[in-house]
Formats: structure tokens, sequence, C-alpha cells
């Protein structure tokens, strides 16, 4: 279980296991587990999909530098700083960022899940393949083969691709067509 988990998080995708063992051997929790660490992804600057442990680092440092702001005095100025190349001062911008491209990755999971349940598969299988194809990952607990529906095959291309590009390409694009429509 160990060699999937680091295999999820760093998006590597080997699998020492049939693809049906997940479901019939592991159970549930072991699935749920193995989902947050795919979509979690692995550390900033390597090549593995996901959310990145720096975003989730930074979230969770402005949680606890707002805990704080608000137990203390209101004249107290809490700062938080994290590393990531050099020590940076978390800013409101920062998080602003960190949240569109975690929430941006929450949809595409929530996306793909959705149509999914729809075309009639379980929900954690569902979500299970969603956050994989989304993440880069390329593990499966068995959805993807060659046989699935067309439009699944569609929305797992459309989360691939978007995930790939860290999100924040995906929305230029969108803002420059946006732009071009426009005139502007």
């Amino acid at each position: 279980m160990f060699f999937q988990i680091i295999s999820g998080q760093t998006t590597t995708g080997y699998m020492t296991i049939y693809t049906q063992q997940f479901l019939k051997e592991w159970g549930d929790l072991a699935l749920t587990g193995i989902i947050i660490t795919m979509a979690l992804g692995s550390c900033a600057c390597s090549t593995s999909g996901g959310i990145k442990m720096l975003r989730v680092g930074i979230l969770y440092k402005a949680f606890r530098q707002n805990i704080k702001g608000m137990m203390l005095s209101p004249s107290t100025i809490v700062v938080q700083k994290f590393h990531h190349i050099k020590t940076m001062f978390i800013e409101d911008a920062q998080v602003r960022a960190v949240l569109i491209i975690t929430f941006g990755y929450l949809f595409l999971y929530g996306l793909g899940t959705f149509v999914g349940v729809g075309l009639g598969y379980p929900f954690l299988e569902s979500l299970f393949e969603s956050t994989s194809a989304a993440a880069n990952v390329g593990l499966s607990c068995g959805i993807t083969d060659t046989t699935m529906p067309a439009i699944l095959k569609v929305t797992y291309i459309i989360e691939m691709w978007a995930g790939r590009l860290e999100l924040m390409s995906v929305f230029a694009l969108f803002g420059f067509f946006v732009a071009f429509v426009k005139g502007k």
C-alpha cells in the first residue's frame, strides 16, 4: 500500500496490483487515502500533478495567521513566512492565487466525478479516476479502458490537459479568447 500511496502522490503512475484489487481487497478507506494523495500531489518545482504541497502549506499558514489575528488584540500584526526559493511573507494576493488554483483543481475533480456517476459508475471509483486524470497520475481502478463511453474519454482528456498546464495557463487562454471576442 505504501508504494501505491507514493506512486499516487508523486504521479509516477506505477501500480503493483491489479486494478480490481483496489476495490475488492483494499476497501474504501485505502481508496480514499490514495485519492487524497493524488489530489494533493507532490512538491512545488516537481513534475508531479495535483494541487501541490506548497499550496497546501500556504493555505495552512494563512489559516493560522487569520486565527491568530482574531485571537490577539486588534493592534497586533501577525505575520507568517514560508520558504520557496527564498523566504517570503504570506500576502493576500498569494493566498487568493493559491485558492483559485486549488478550487480549480477541486472543480476538475468534481467535474469528472459528476460525469462518471452520471454514466452509472460508483461515486468513489469515479472520484478516483477523475482525480487520477486531472492530476495526471496514471493509476486506475478499472473505469479507464478502451470501452468506456466517449463522453468520459473527452472529459478525462480535458482534465488531463488542464491539470498538466496547472490551470493558470488555461485561465490565461480563456482570458485571451474573451478579450479577442470583445475586441480588446
